[in-house]
């Protein structure tokens, strides 16, 4: 857990340089998972409406990526919309939608990111599900770094996703049912989840100050970092992250022990 330390605006130019400086660049992480939580909480503070909070969240994740590409981060994978989520009320469902969608095109007008798209697209509204098989179906011209956008998203259906298409294969192959359950493996799995062919996520961010996983990449964070921060998402400031960097630089890694 991270206390939030404030200080003197004028001092964290000063703060943000000396993390900079201080940071081992040998340890960056390279595949960052972030779980952006706090926009309806940073809206009641002002008595803003919950749709400005999550405006104020969308533009803090280009903020974001622009930090992770200024750092050599190559991997980052955004918790933008859950399967829970989707119980929300229908107007802010819609707004946030919207805002998603918008995200989605900011994202386009960058040549050098790549996107991939994780969740349920039937989930979605079809404009928004279209976006993002656009986005996803683009070849970055100078790729800086990879953007998984987890919307609709739920680590627990993506495992059965997983096992679903992975029962769907072995049939399309003629593959024994039974023979496949006595010889099935992590990497079995592993081969059908939505991240397949990337590298697991070294660290995981939560902001908001809630510690915990909320399903996200339940598979795949097995033996990830994690580091949960008491700032809101839209009041997430780089001396944040860098302090999150700091943090994971300083853990001794323990894969399974």
């Amino acid at each position: 857990m991270s206390g939030r330390v404030e200080l003197p605006g004028f001092l964290y130019g000063f703060y943000e340089r000396r993390l900079l400086k201080d940071l081992a660049r040998d340890r960056i992480p390279r595949h960052i998972g972030v779980m952006v939580d706090g926009n309806r909480r940073w809206a009641k503070q002002f008595n803003a409406p919950t749709s400005q909070g999550h405006q104020a969240g969308a533009d803090k994740i280009h903020e974001f990526l622009g930090w992770c590409q200024e750092l050599g981060v190559k991997v980052v994978t955004l918790y933008m919309l859950s399967t829970d989520n989707m119980n929300r009320s229908s107007e802010e469902l819609d707004l946030l939608m919207g805002i998603i969608a918008n995200t989605l095109d900011r994202l386009d007008e960058d040549a050098n990111i790549s996107v991939h798209a994780m969740g349920a697209p039937e989930l979605l509204p079809d404009y928004l599900a279209e976006r993002l098989n656009k986005l996803t179906a683009r070849t970055p011209v100078l790729e800086k770094i990879h953007v998984n956008v987890a919307v609709g998203y739920g680590g627990r259906r993506e495992i059965v996703d997983a096992v679903r298409e992975l029962l769907h294969d072995a049939v399309a192959r003629n593959k024994d049912i039974g023979k496949l359950a006595d010889e099935l493996c992590v990497d079995d799995i592993s081969r059908f989840l939505y991240t397949r062919g990337q590298p697991d996520p070294d660290l995981v961010i939560r902001t908001s100050g809630e510690q915990r996983l909320s399903g996200f990449l339940m598979w795949q964070s097995a033996y990830s970092e994690f580091y949960f921060c008491e700032a809101l998402w839209p009041a997430f400031r780089k001396v944040d992250f860098l302090r999150a960097l700091r943090d994971y630089a300083g853990r001794q890694r323990r894969f399974g022990s």
